[in-house]
């Protein structure tokens, strides 16, 4: 526990500072508005579904500053702690390498400056996830924990297909039927929002084939993609990548991993026992094979993305390598066991378990203060606030939702120190928006799936700001946020100024069309929230009900009287 804690500090301690950590897709702000794109009911894939609408439901109790300190830091640590309890070593030595190997990686560094916090969740509930599924083989009945850490795994889409896969691999067993079928209804019930969104989205699911070699698995340097798949690393965006990756540390990461593996798997074996070895090697397979798969097929894979709704969901095969951690912590962990018992001596065996507890520190140095002071809060401008109480006074008297200018999906804005962030004041705002959903990657341009998005870029390219503002009405905008200090041209759309500030600014559109919802897409999205909550209180109640049944007292036997004749 104080090797975890102490490796959390280490990683993140900058991140306590006050203020708000914005980098990539993480944006947090003071207080996350309510709203229908967040339950899945937009006019864009179900991406940020449902930690979004997680979000703003908590930090109606929790501040938004305080609750993103909670889940960074907070969540590493409670994985720490399940990383050691999952290793099957009795050793100091083989649980302080798991947690070691389990916070200090690629996998964690890259997710947490590209800002993928719902992924990093699911990687941090997976020990808990496995140690819950062995009591489920062991007992034959699903523990309520299960529901509640499907919840906390299955925020984003990606997230969710790993928490599945891993509780399924870990606990499904022939001889308990009724537990299997439980785990089942869990597993679609923590995933049913962005599912049941997804699916009424199918028409519009597709996604651009480009998208697959953008976000393949990806090199770091003289690494190739698969190799450093091995240690947890390769995503796409090399801008995220830790610098110490990209030269010869990353060889000596890859070489020092395999000796682990190789010292310890046949000792891993053995503690663990076939069912859970099985599972974990299958899920560890399953994670680097997809990521591996974009790396060699790229063509193929974008050809899927375009045909296949949903299928999208693999471009970024990288995601999927938190599958590969409960058999690389393990093995791991047995492997600096092993090398620690083979040493010449107490005192050999002293310097060789230091080395291997640090050693992955000493490989990937600028991790440290998190990721070289890249992770630092930072404070809104004062005019965020400004817009967001005249859109709030706004849209209480009209209708339209809310669109933001230049109408691109990421900022690099001084005041988060020149670091790019997707578009914070959309989500700072109380009202519904719209958002661009299409990336420009070293050049290549990936197309957004929104066709509502596509039609406001449309509307934006029209000749005069009166055009502008009469197309926009047509597709349900009511206020235009223009941003000024974004370096970007702006284009002028006709209207009411409901406020001008050095900043930003905001326009009043009239006549707007408000966006309708079939009732239908109402209904589904209700059963699917529905399923969701009640992941969190069906195996409480299961197992309150079967404790209920096995201690009511037997009925007692009927007597029989012999009637006198």
């Amino acid at each position: 526990m104080v090797w975890a804690l102490a490796l959390t500090l280490l990683l993140l301690w900058p991140v306590l500072g006050r203020g708000y950590v914005l980098s990539y897709d993480m944006v947090w702000v003071p207080d996350l508005s309510l709203r229908p794109d967040f339950l899945g009911l937009g006019s864009a894939l179900p991406r940020a579904v449902p930690s979004d609408a997680v979000v703003s439901v908590l930090d109606a109790v929790v501040p938004g500053m305080l609750l993103q300190k909670l889940v960074l830091v907070g969540g590493l640590f409670l994985g720490g702690i399940g990383a050691a309890r999952l290793t099957p070593e009795d050793s100091l030595v083989g649980k302080l390498v798991a947690v070691t190997v389990f916070e200090w990686n690629a996998f964690v560094a890259e997710r947490l400056l590209i800002g993928h916090w719902p992924i990093l969740l699911g990687y941090v509930v997976l020990p808990w996830l496995v140690l819950a599924s062995r009591r489920v083989r062991a007992e034959g009945r699903v523990p309520p924990a299960v529901g509640w850490l499907l919840l906390v795994g299955s925020l984003s889409p990606s997230a969710g297909l790993v928490s599945a896969v891993t509780v399924l691999a870990f606990s499904l067993r022939r001889q308990a039927p009724r537990a299997n079928l439980m785990l089942v209804a869990l597993v679609a019930g923590a995933n049913a929002p962005w599912l049941v969104s997804g699916l009424l989205h199918a028409g519009t699911a597709t996604s651009d084939p480009v998208g697959a070699s953008v976000f393949a698995l990806n090199g770091e340097g003289s690494v190739p993609g698969p190799v450093a798949a091995l240690t947890l690393g390769g995503i796409w965006n090399s801008e995220v990548v830790p610098g110490s990756r990209a030269g010869a540390l990353g060889w000596v990461t890859v070489v020092m991993l395999l000796v682990l593996v190789v010292a310890g798997a046949r000792r891993w074996r053995a503690r663990l026992g076939r069912r859970e070895a099985v599972a974990a090697a299958g899920c560890w397979l399953l994670g680097w094979g997809v990521a591996t798969l974009t790396w060699v097929a790229p063509d193929a894979v974008g050809w899927l993305a375009g045909q296949v709704p949903g299928a999208g969901l693999v471009r970024d095969g990288s995601r999927l390598l938190a599958l590969c951690m409960p058999a690389l912590v393990g093995l791991t962990s047995s492997g600096a066991t092993s090398l620690c018992q083979w040493a010449p001596g107490r005192l050999a065996a002293l310097a060789w378990g230091t080395a291997l507890v640090l050693l992955p520190l000493a490989l990937m140095p600028d991790v440290a203060g998190g990721l070289a002071g890249r992770l630092r809060p930072v404070s809104y401008p004062a005019g965020y606030a400004a817009a967001r109480e005249a859109v709030e006074h706004e849209t209480a008297h009209s209708r339209g939702d809310v669109v933001i200018l230049p109408f691109t999906s990421y900022r690099a804005p001084d005041w988060n120190h020149g670091h790019k962030v997707l578009d914070p004041i959309a989500r700072y705002l109380a009202a519904d928006y719209v958002a661009s959903d299409r990336l420009l990657v070293s050049g290549r341009l990936v197309e957004g799936e929104d066709a509502r998005g596509a039609a406001i870029r449309h509307a934006l390219e029209a000749r005069t700001p009166t055009a502008r503002s009469r197309l926009l009405a047509e597709e349900g905008i009511g206020t235009v946020v223009a941003e000024r200090d974004t370096g970007q041209n702006v284009p002028r759309v006709a209207g009411r100024t409901l406020l001008d500030l050095p900043d930003v600014s905001l326009v009043r559109v009239d006549h707007a069309r408000p966006r309708s919802v079939p009732t239908w897409w109402l209904v589904a999205m209700a059963a699917a929230w529905t399923a969701f909550l009640m992941t969190a209180v069906a195996p409480l109640l299961a197992v309150l009900l079967t404790r209920a049944t096995s201690g009511r007292p037997a009925l007692p036997e009927r007597c029989y009287s012999r009637r006198r004749t």
